[in-house]
């Protein structure tokens, strides 16, 4: 089934894991001090799961799909080490432990790992897409935040859940269960950073 009919079907799943506080706090500037800066943190950790959950799905994903799946590899090594100038700019300890949620959404990584390529790949995508559309909820973002945001929203990145949507399209399969596991990790990891500030 089309991905597009995962949006249209679960568009209050989408809604809440795309409409968090954390979010509109990013985008009006009211997100409580030091809540960023978990959130980076954590998204740290995160972006390595997927750097590792992503290479191994590539190494098993149908031919057609193996240039998106290599693209999005290779841009999350860049991630990784974004990450790391900005620990450097903001005093960031990336080495502190994993919260809950963090450690909640390797498991959930490592569950799709296990999981066929077309549940797997639809499962990438959601992740995917679920942070470009919660990173354009909170555009432009408050003055402090507004780089960050338009990096988390350019278009090459757009175009990159595009790919993921087509490839997912093309192994076709309806998997309502992962789309929405993926939107209750979101909001888990949202609420994590929010709370800990």
């Amino acid at each position: 089934m089309p991905t597009s009919e995962l949006l249209r079907d679960h568009p209050a799943a989408w809604d809440h894991a795309t409409r968090h506080r954390f979010l509109l706090g990013v985008r009006d500037g009211t997100l409580p001090a030091g809540a960023f800066d978990t959130w980076l943190v954590q998204d740290h950790h995160y972006v390595g799961d997927l750097l590792r959950f992503q290479a191994r799905l590539l190494a098993r994903a149908p031919r057609a799909a193996q240039a998106v799946l290599a693209g999005g590899a290779v841009a999350l090594v860049e991630e990784l080490a974004w990450f790391e100038q900005l620990a450097g700019r903001r005093g960031l300890v990336l080495g502190a432990p994993r919260l809950p949620a963090t450690a909640a959404y390797g498991e959930l990584l490592e569950r799709l790992d296990a999981a066929d390529v077309p549940a797997a790949l639809t499962g990438l995508w959601a992740i995917e897409r679920v942070y470009l559309d919660a990173w354009t909820t909170a555009a432009p973002g408050a003055q402090e935040y507004a780089g960050y945001v338009e990096h988390w929203t350019a278009p090459a990145f757009a175009g990159y859940v595009d790919g993921l949507a087509a490839a997912a399209d093309a192994l076709g399969g309806r998997h309502d269960d992962v789309v929405l596991e993926v939107l209750g990790a979101e909001v888990a990891f949202w609420d994590t950073a929010w709370a800990a500030a």
